[in-house]
């Protein structure tokens, strides 16, 4: 027996308790498991063992003296070269040409988890940290981890579809624009003000317009995949929420899969 501020209590009674309660889930029908930002930190750790693997791959190129924001970007390395999203490069490397159009589809994925720089890496990680653990807590880890990786892969898609097919692109901007597109959403969604997360957004865009070297398509994509993937979680009806939140995303996934296919034969 275990001692209880009540009496005493039995191992096997409460544990067949716990089984048998319901858990509690949040607004959108996510765990409560989210409270802990397990995602969100797995997530950044990710993120920062690739740029520790492309540093060593890059050297110390690798961490700043780039063109980009008056030299304050990292090079590209083989890793970067390797990852990013590129459409078509104009080079044949190893015996063989290299990008998407060439089958090399898991550069719109890997993409959103490389970084040209240490400042590239940290402005997206601070990002990720303030609006990942507040989404993941809201939404719960699994429906957290298909927004963000429906709205990176969306933003990668964009910058394959509208970027010149030999200029390589990456970074996890495009999930983290689809991260504040979805706190709009989810606000709206709980009738909440949307002040705190408007201004975020409206200065992004302008930093994205205004700023070179940086993939508006990219960002812009992001953020609309975004939005329409929390749209889909936080509108679900609650009696068939489970049903058409996979049913939404799937969709959104295959849309997206439609469109860089097309981009390939296009390129073709």
């Amino acid at each position: 027996m275990n001692e209880a501020s009540v009496g005493h209590q039995c191992p096997e009674c409460v544990a067949e308790g716990k089984r048998t309660q319901r858990q509690p889930r949040t607004a959108f029908g996510g765990t409560a498991a989210g409270q802990a930002g397990t995602v969100t930190r797995t997530l950044i750790g990710i993120n920062v063992a690739i740029m520790i693997i492309s540093i060593a791959t890059g050297g110390m190129g690798a961490i700043a003296g780039g063109s980009g924001w008056g030299g304050l970007l990292g090079g590209t390395t083989p890793l970067t070269d390797a990852l990013s999203v590129l459409g078509n490069a104009p080079y044949v490397a190893n015996g063989a040409p290299h990008g998407i159009a060439q089958g090399e589809y898991y550069r719109l994925i890997t993409a959103m988890f490389v970084h040209y720089g240490v400042l590239h890496l940290l402005l997206n990680m601070y990002a990720l940290w303030i609006l990942g653990r507040d989404l993941e807590r809201v939404l719960g880890p699994l429906r957290f981890i298909g927004l963000y990786l429906l709205a990176g892969l969306g933003g990668n898609v964009a910058a394959y579809l509208f970027s010149a097919p030999n200029v390589p692109t990456a970074g996890a901007s495009t999930a983290v624009f689809g991260l504040m597109a979805a706190i709009f959403v989810v606000l709206r969604r709980l009738h909440l003000s949307v002040a705190p997360i408007l201004p975020v957004i409206v200065i992004n865009v302008i930093f994205t317009f205004a700023v070179a070297n940086i993939s508006v398509a990219g960002h812009l994509g992001g953020m609309a995949v975004g939005a329409i993937a929390a749209a889909v979680i936080a509108y679900a009806p609650k009696d068939r929420r489970n049903l058409v939140q996979g049913v939404g995303l799937a969709i959104i996934l295959v849309l997206l899969i439609v469109l860089a296919v097309y981009r390939t034969v296009a390129l073709s």
